[in-house]
């Protein structure tokens, strides 16, 4: 099943939409909105399918689904915390700036509470002030979780997983030392974030998801031109569940919550550093990584972070090549 959100005041107005992203149908006033859904899924959901079945038989009322009439699925949420699942992306990060790695990173996930009462559409352009903040992309999955009591297990929040969406983790890289200097974590360096068009149920994403993993490519391209296809279930060294039960050690998590997986990064084939697409590599899910690659082989980056005009698109293919979760597509434009 697949739910969206086209724009209407700040919440967004549900919708079902057909599984190959053409058609959509309202949810009815039952569900208004998505976090209404979330609020009570167990009595949502039976009625969400039953739509969903209906606009992919085209046997009820249905229109033209437009991805650039979608806010984010969810256009302000209760929570958003982001995590590093991908330790190899923080390795390198390390590396480039000769800073050792504690040895718990491989073991207890980093994690940030990002702010989440205003999402950016996934059409939306993202508002940039000043080019010298260094302001970059990140392609992550997220996911959004029902009610989680506190202490709960890894195994149980993987079964608390309601849906499954892409995101753009909008950063401002330059920004980003001084804040951690301060010993407080990010708030100005990490503006608002933008969600893919639609959020799929795990379901609906076969094969493709388990272990708490979506085993797919995140297809990232910069100026019309391919970025990066690492694949997000590779070198995820925490699955979502370890991530939901991270956040929730020591507090309960509200339905409608949305966890993210931090940078999708993998490894290269001999273990090392991946690289970039144009030397064979799978290429890399934000700039600041290809960047960190320029620096360990020449000691210094030759790839600039976004300028004003520039034009990211993150998406995501099943095996027949047919999009899932539709396109995050955002020019960067002078705020």
């Amino acid at each position: 099943m697949k739910l969206a959100s086209l724009r209407h005041g700040r919440d967004g107005r549900l919708v079902v939409v057909s599984d190959d992203l053409a058609w959509y149908a309202h949810s009815g006033p039952e569900v208004p909105t998505l976090q209404a859904a979330l609020d009570d899924w167990e009595h949502a959901e039976p009625r969400l399918r039953a739509v969903a079945e209906g606009v992919n038989n085209g046997t009820i009322l249905r229109e033209r689904f437009h991805e650039r009439e979608a806010a984010s699925p969810l256009p302000r949420a209760y929570q958003w915390a982001d995590g590093s699942a991908y330790v190899n992306h923080v390795a390198l990060v390390r590396q480039a700036r000769n800073a050792k790695m504690p040895e718990t990173f491989w073991t207890d996930p980093l994690m940030y509470q990002g702010g989440c009462d205003v999402f950016l559409g996934p059409r939306d352009a993202i508002p940039l002030k000043d080019e010298a903040w260094g302001c970059d992309f990140e392609a992550e999955v997220a996911v959004i979780v029902d009610d989680c009591e506190a202490g709960i297990s890894a195994t149980e929040a993987k079964q608390r997983i309601r849906l499954v969406m892409l995101v753009n983790d909008v950063s401002l890289r330059n920004l980003i030392p001084g804040e951690l200097e301060k010993g407080f974590g990010f708030f100005q360096s990490k503006p608002s974030s933008a969600f893919s068009p639609v959020a799929v149920t795990p379901d609906a994403l076969g094969d493709a998801w388990k272990d708490g993993k979506l085993h797919l490519p995140m297809h990232v391209s910069l100026n019309g031109k391919f970025f990066g296809a690492a694949n997000a279930g590779e070198d995820m060294t925490f699955d979502f569940g370890q991530l939901i039960a991270h956040a929730a050690k020591t507090r309960e998590l509200a339905a409608g919550t949305i966890i993210g997986s931090g940078t999708v990064s993998n490894r290269g084939a001999d273990g090392g550093p991946g690289k970039p697409i144009n030397e064979g590599g799978l290429g890399y899910s934000c700039i600041a990584e290809q960047r960190m690659i320029e620096t360990i082989q020449s000691g210094k980056p030759s790839t600039p972070f976004l300028k004003h005009g520039d034009r990211v698109e993150i998406e995501m293919f099943d095996a027949k090549k047919h999009s899932i979760f539709g396109r995050i597509d955002q020019q960067v434009i002078k705020a």
